[in-house]
């Protein structure tokens, strides 16, 4: 089958990540890549033997592109969205889809309209741990979903915070780590427990050079009744051992860090569970970043085969919705709902 032409939209450190997740997708082959700082984008060129250029316009009217991978500020996604969408292409678009949710309705009727695949990069949809801890789940391993809990305290990354960072800036990110770094987690919890109806958040600020919050400690209400806890933190210190994920039930418990274990009783130390990847990842080492793999996969069976994608670009507004609450129930002190 014919290779699809792309464009990396982005040249900064995410774009390494795809880069490398695209070595194990054949469907995709990168003929151009596009960046404002020509350095970033002559780098890039050298790494994937495509073309660099300095603007979007520059890069279609070359040819051989028909679908962009864009990875720039967030400020800058609706921007970029529509422009590559009027242009006739394909969208993978990094989450979040934009920083309002006016904007990502103006994205989403630009993408029904142009007819184009247009899929949200939230990768966690495609993370080898959450999907093996989703088929524990729906096959009563753990019995009824009683509570859950995520806990992601992250060093300060120097490629992500370091100084000139556009996430240092609250503008540009249009938030903070909620917004940024959440989606990755509450996409899981929307996976394994539903819908995430209301929400009760408190906002810090321990990285001082981040404009936007650094730390969030929130309690989620599902639809389903289950509470759970979601603690997030950007860290400028040490950090100990953690688990990421706790999915607690009414006969075990499902951890998940360093890989997916279960405590069904059987064994006080737990189960180890492993992934189970898709044919087509036979080759692709586990672990979260075989998620982008996973993500990049998608985006081009979905454009050669018609294949639906394993969750649609609105499912991402859910994540906005969730970030928003949470900072206006920062500022009232109360619960907030997420969809009204």
């Amino acid at each position: 089958m014919q290779k699809i032409g792309l464009a990396l939209v982005g040249c900064g450190a995410i774009a390494e990540w795809h880069r490398l997740a695209l070595a194990s997708v054949p469907q995709l082959e990168v003929r151009a890549v596009v960046d404002t700082v020509r350095e970033r984008a002559e780098a890039m060129a050298k790494k994937t033997g495509a073309a660099a250029f300095t603007s979007l316009e520059a890069a279609f009217a070359a040819g051989g592109v028909e679908a962009a991978d864009v990875m720039v500020p967030h400020h800058l996604h609706e921007r970029v969205a529509l422009e590559v969408l009027g242009a006739g292409k394909h969208l993978l678009l990094e989450k979040p889809m934009a920083t309002s949710l006016d904007a990502c309705e103006r994205i989403l009727a630009a993408a029904r309209a142009s007819g184009r695949v247009f899929m949200v990069g939230e990768n966690a949809q495609y993370w080898p741990d959450v999907l093996v801890a989703k088929r524990l789940i729906d096959e009563g391993a753990i019995g009824e979903v009683v509570t859950a809990h995520v806990h992601l305290f992250s060093p300060a990354m120097p490629e992500f915070h370091g100084d000139g960072s556009w996430r240092l800036s609250r503008e540009q990110m249009g938030g903070g780590v909620a917004l940024d770094t959440g989606s990755h987690f509450m996409r899981p919890l929307r996976m394994w427990v539903g819908e995430i109806e209301e929400v009760v958040a408190a906002m810090e600020r321990p990285l001082a050079r981040m404009e936007g919050e650094s730390l969030c400690r929130a309690l989620f209400r599902f639809r389903s009744g289950v509470v759970a806890n979601f603690c997030l933190l950007i860290a400028s210190g040490a950090l100990a051992p953690q688990d990421t994920f706790r999915i607690t039930g009414t006969k075990g418990e499902i951890a998940i860090a360093a890989g997916v274990r279960l405590f069904d009783g059987s064994d006080p130390r737990g189960k180890s569970v492993k992934a189970d990847l898709p044919e087509a990842m036979a080759n692709v080492p586990a672990g979260y970043m075989a998620s982008y793999a996973g993500e990049l996969l998608d985006f081009a069976r979905a454009i050669r085969e018609g294949k639906a994608l394993d969750a649609g670009p609105e499912v991402a507004v859910g994540e906005l919705r969730v970030a928003l609450a949470m900072e206006r129930s920062a500022q009232t002190k109360r619960w907030e709902r997420v969809w009204d």
